[in-house]
C-alpha cells in the first residue's frame, strides 16, 4: 500500500451572475439595518426580530430556522441593491 495525499475537495462552481454568491446572511441583515433602519425593516418584513427589541444576533438566530423569512431578507437585500445602483447613476 502506498500513502497518496488525499484528493482536494471540489471548489463550487464560481457564480458571477449571483448577487448574493459570497455574501454572508449577517452582512445582508448589517446592510439593510444600516439602509433601513430596524423600524424600516419590521415594516417591510414585519418579524418579531425586527419588530421587539432588534438585534444583528437575535435576527440571525431566527432567520437561520425559518427558511421563509430568510427568503424575505434575501428578496429585499437584493431591492436595496437594485436601489442603490438606480439612485447611483443619477
Amino acid at each position: 500500500m502506498t500513502d497518496q495525499p488525499a484528493a482536494p475537495a471540489p471548489q463550487p462552481p464560481a457564480q458571477p451572475r449571483n448577487p448574493l454568491h459570497g455574501i454572508t446572511l449577517e452582512a445582508m441583515v448589517v446592510a439593510l439595518q444600516q439602509y433601513f433602519g430596524w423600524e424600516g425593516l419590521a415594516n417591510r418584513i414585519p418579524v418579531r426580530c425586527f419588530q421587539s427589541d432588534p438585534s444583528v444576533a437575535s435576527s440571525l438566530k431566527f432567520l437561520r430556522k425559518t427558511p421563509w423569512a430568510r427568503e424575505k431578507v434575501e428578496g429585499l437585500y437584493l431591492f436595496m441593491l437594485r436601489e442603490q445602483r438606480r439612485n447611483a447613476s443619477r
